[in-house]
């Protein structure tokens, strides 16, 4: 089973949507990914936020920003893949067949080295790069899109290819995509468009508002979504062990692996498939 979001979003109350919300925010150029995220959270008026993937400070585009309880989600979002339309310019003249060549050689499991600046530990991760394509040329500059596993780095990506081609550095990124979140989807919003949400708010109209934030329910189209038995869902959001019997259907997850628990259209929980007997879960967040 998917949550049906549009009915979540119908039987809550505005006060219950800010309490378990994601937004899906275009960054601005100029602040950080945390400055952005706090942002969010003074224009709403709301206690906690924090964002699922950081953007440097001049990068744009996809942001998605969890508020209240649903920033315990932020860990199922931040590996997803992430796609990327940017620009770099090269240092030397370089043919289009070569520089194809050489942007190929990055494409497929690479190992990174994270830069200087990085918040991460500096030490070489392997990272998936599923294409890396140019997209425009106008001599030195070129645009181009990427698809690659969180936690890639693209300005390195850009300055890894310089070293084969005397030199590039980018000039200019966009993020498009975060794993479900993406720019062109409805709700896509800037920190001014949710200023206006809540000016329009504050006269007296919710929907604009509403029509930005996606109920935290949407875990459930990211991780595998099972229903819970009516009789269940008490015990299950007090944190006990899942039971077979707890549930309408046997989650479609192996030994170690995590899946969302529903009941009707409620979220109860993030569960992690263990062999334990008769348990065949253990929570890994409830939603209290």
């Amino acid at each position: 089973m998917e949550p049906d979001l549009e009915e979540t979003k119908r039987r809550k109350s505005l006060e219950e949507l800010l309490q378990f919300a994601i937004l899906n925010i275009d960054k601005p150029s100029g602040p950080t990914s945390f400055k952005t995220a706090d942002l969010a959270k003074r224009i709403l008026r709301v206690p906690k936020s924090c964002h699922y993937g950081t953007l440097d400070p001049n990068v744009t585009g996809v942001l998605p920003v969890g508020l209240n309880r649903a920033c315990r989600l932020a860990r199922w979002f931040l590996t997803k893949d992430k796609t990327y339309r940017g620009t770099m310019r090269l240092h030397s003249e370089v043919g289009p067949e070569e520089l194809l060549a050489q942007m190929k050689e990055f494409e497929g499991t690479i190992r990174q080295l994270p830069p200087v600046r990085s918040r991460v530990k500096r030490r070489v991760r392997e990272r998936e790069v599923h294409y890396w394509t140019v997209t425009g040329r106008e001599g030195r500059d070129v645009e181009f899109k990427a698809k690659v596993q969180g936690g890639t780095y693209i300005r390195k990506l850009v300055h890894d290819l310089g070293e084969r081609l005397d030199g590039a550095h980018m000039t200019g990124l966009r993020r498009t995509q975060a794993g479900i979140f993406r720019d062109d989807a409805p709700g896509f919003v800037t920190l001014e468009g949710l200023r206006e949400a809540v000016a329009r708010l504050d006269a007296g109209d919710e929907a604009p508002l509403r029509e930005v934030l996606i109920p935290g329910e949407v875990i459930g189209h990211v991780l595998p979504a099972v229903a819970a038995r009516p009789e269940a869902a008490e015990g299950l959001l007090l944190g006990r062990p899942v039971t077979r019997g707890d549930l309408l259907e046997e989650p479609e997850a192996d030994e170690g692996e995590d899946f969302a628990i529903f009941a009707d259209y409620r979220f109860l929980e993030v569960a992690r498939v263990v062999e334990e007997g008769e348990i065949i879960a253990r929570p890994e967040f409830v939603l209290t």
